[in-house]
């Protein structure tokens, strides 16, 4: 399986001046606002610092007192997680944490290259909502647990029949 590059989380210290930064004044277009994480049209995302460290560093209280450290992650997704993290783990030790699920539901694990750069590897949101389908969850629970809307969920529903993507 190929594991592939899929865009940057920048995270920031102030979610509003830089969502009001990257949609107004640089006119980037928000295909996903969930408070604390904006994804945009370019194939990048800004994420709150203070909230992105419990998640990626449970248990630490607040953000590094500078960014540019620990707090710049590169997203990468794997249509084998469980497979690519028994080989990427075999080759290279600077692990950040094994495969865990993300509040809204999706598998990742993360590590440091060899800069420490956050790096993450998750399984793609299809992978995701054929999951939680083989699980039993309709898609108007998956929409409310994931915070995707509903529509998106039967596309991707839809397109995870069809998926053959390696």
């Amino acid at each position: 399986m190929t594991i592939r590059f899929e865009g940057p989380a920048v995270l920031v210290a102030d979610i509003d001046a830089s969502r009001t930064f990257y949609a107004d004044i640089l006119a980037q277009e928000i295909l996903a606002d969930h408070g604390p994480h904006v994804a945009f049209a370019g194939g990048f995302s800004i994420w709150q610092a203070d909230h992105a460290i419990t998640i990626i560093h449970p248990g630490t209280a607040k953000p590094p007192a500078r960014l540019g450290h620990d707090n710049f992650e590169l997203y990468f997704e794997s249509h084998d997680l469980d497979g690519d993290f028994q080989r990427v783990t075999a080759h290279w030790e600077a692990l950040i944490h094994p495969i865990e699920e993300a509040p809204w539901g999706q598998r990742a694990f993360r590590l440091h290259d060899p800069d420490g750069h956050v790096v993450e590897v998750g399984e793609p949101l299809t992978v995701l909502v054929r999951r939680l389908m083989d699980q039993g969850l309709t898609a108007t629970q998956i929409s409310e647990r994931t915070s995707i809307p509903a529509d998106a969920v039967a596309a991707m529903a839809s397109a995870a029949a069809d998926d053959t993507t390696p």
